[in-house]
């Protein structure tokens, strides 16, 4: 396993990110077990939760999954650097969802509850909260770190102003501030690129791009078609991609065949090779899935191969591969 610190922390992690989502919803508890311990096998320490997984009617909450897991011990806990989320509703009430100081301190302890440990490694805001002042937020994080049951904190689908804003309002309270910034990024979805990679890397925050496959779209959707197997590539939004980008697709899925490659490997190898990145999200479902994703670590892509991506699937601006102002401008 490779590894790389967290942004500008000392905290180690693993390059490739164990994402829980799957976990109680199309995963069973004793498979959900079964690829942790997979996991750590491989050298896998960092695996993404949220409070809100598993929680919908007929799921079970991940939270309370990985949890049970930890009390298995043999240093399950120890070996993992634990992420999970706060923002969205985990109730009816008005107060049960956001960044206010109160959800934060309720959905913290109530994460430690499900959980079955007395310290987040991790907390990220799920979301950007417009209508709650920077200072209540750090106000509230500080408290939580200084109890000892937060280490460090993160964000995820923020814009690169919001992570100015976040790290300028830290600064002034002489805080760490944020460690990472969780953000959809792939071959198919570039936006990142444009003002969010150039702020993290300015800020020395670890990008975490989730959906690294674009909802299984570059997981060699049309391969599998062909095969007659079933694809993740078959929900509503990703037909709509495969159908707008269906020659893309079919070019993708030749140049990797050409390099003797799986189309997921690939594409979680572009998002390695991209400055700035910690690792991708994988959320496999089947240990299978899981172990078939290291190969992603042993794949260098060439200058040639990139151009070849790059042709395939363009940065979102006209004037190609460049950060913000450059790519709409001068």
């Amino acid at each position: 396993m490779q590894y790389t610190r967290l942004g500008r922390s000392g905290l180690s992690v693993s390059r490739l990110v164990l994402g829980t989502m799957n976990f109680g919803t199309e995963t069973t508890e004793a498979d959900s077990h079964t690829i942790m311990d997979r996991a750590h096998e491989h050298g896998i320490n960092f695996f993404d939760t949220a409070n809100v997984y598993g929680t919908r009617p007929g799921e079970e909450s991940t939270e309370e999954i990985i949890g049970r897991w930890f009390a298995a011990g043999d240093g399950r806990r120890e070996k993992t650097v634990l992420a999970t989320k706060v923002y969205l509703p985990t109730g009816q009430w008005p107060n049960d969802a956001f960044l206010s100081a109160l959800n934060i301190r309720r959905a913290a302890e109530a994460s430690l509850k499900r959980l079955g440990t007395d310290y987040i490694d991790l907390l990220q805001m799920h979301h950007i909260d417009r209508n709650t002042p920077w200072e209540e937020i750090w106000e509230a994080f500080t408290v939580l770190r200084q109890q000892g049951k937060v280490l460090y904190f993160g964000s995820s689908n923020f814009a690169g102003w919001h992570l100015a804003q976040a790290q300028e309002a830290a600064r002034s309270r002489h805080l760490l501030g944020l460690v990472s910034e969780q953000s959809r990024y792939n071959l198919m979805t570039r936006w990142a690129e444009l003002e969010v990679l150039p702020a993290a890397r300015h800020y020395g925050i670890g990008v975490i791009p989730w959906g690294p496959l674009n909802g299984g779209v570059l997981g060699g959707v049309l391969r599998k078609q062909r095969e007659g197997a079933a694809a993740r590539g078959s929900s509503p939004h990703s037909a709509a991609a495969l159908a707008e980008h269906r020659d893309a697709i079919e070019a993708y899925e030749k140049l990797c065949a050409d390099l003797g490659e799986h189309p997921a490997h690939v594409g979680l190898a572009w998002l390695l090779a991209q400055p700035g990145v910690t690792g991708p999200v994988i959320g496999p479902r089947t240990t299978g899935q899981l172990d078939g994703s290291l190969r992603a670590l042993q794949i260098t892509l060439d200058d040639a191969t990139l151009a070849a991506l790059d042709r395939m699937f363009p940065p979102p601006a006209p004037n190609g591969a460049k950060p913000a102002p450059e790519a709409y401008a001068w």
